[in-house]
């Protein structure tokens, strides 16, 4: 297995959302080169996939959009189902929400993997949050270190996979933004909403009111005067 690491380059899973744009800007910070990775899985909204790209494309990072129809198939939800409606509001801590895909961070973070490889770059980039997890289990810290060590068996490769949100909650977040100079990008130009709205979404959706409520207690906690 090779040990040494490249740390110039960075590949970022990428939906052209709230947490993974942050991301983008941060690796940027970090990384001489950034290249951005989407899946196409037959979601309802192709729209995220068209913010991703024209995100990418303001800002100069080499962005690849990669088929993963197959997976619609496997495990149809909400978000590919157009005879399946989103759950409103905040899901309970013990349920699993109709728009969770099985597989789908273990699918995506492996061809991330494979995509890394071929190009010899050790870092992936993803967006989970354990303190924001939503009730997705693959977004748990646990699932990422073992995925981790898999990916290292699997393909005799040494990867790192950096999660630079799974501790921080949605007000934390949102601060990462302002930190970076970007918060009206995040805000304006995202796309977090289950039902394929721009910027503020829906407002009732999960991922809506995540959003919102975090973006809430950060201008109460972090932007004071």
């Amino acid at each position: 297995m090779k040990d040494r690491i490249n740390k110039d380059r960075c590949v970022l899973v990428f939906s052209g959302g709230q947490d993974s744009t942050t991301l983008l800007f941060h690796a940027k910070k970090l990384y001489k080169e950034v290249i951005a990775v989407s899946f196409n899985y037959g979601q309802k909204h192709s729209l995220e996939l068209e913010c991703a790209k024209e995100l990418c494309r303001k800002n100069q990072v080499e962005h690849h959009i990669l088929d993963m129809g197959l997976l619609n198939q496997l495990a149809p939800n909400a978000l590919t189902r157009s005879d399946l409606e989103v759950e409103k509001g905040e899901v309970a801590e013990d349920e699993v929400p109709n728009t969770f895909v099985d597989g789908r961070n273990m699918i995506f973070l492996t061809f991330a993997g494979i995509f890394a490889k071929q190009r010899e770059i050790n870092v992936i980039m993803t967006g989970v949050s354990q303190s924001d997890f939503s009730g997705y289990p693959d977004c748990r810290d646990v699932f990422i270190k073992s995925l981790n060590t898999t990916l290292n068996l699997a393909m005799d490769y040494t990867f790192v996979l950096e999660t630079p949100l799974m501790w921080l909650d949605k007000a934390e977040t949102w601060n990462m933004a302002y930190e970076l100079g970007v918060l009206d990008i995040i805000k304006n130009e995202t796309l977090t909403c289950y039902n394929g709205i721009v910027g503020n979404g829906c407002g009732d959706c999960p991922a809506c009111t995540l959003r919102k409520n975090g973006y809430l207690e950060f201008k109460e906690n972090f932007l004071k005067v």
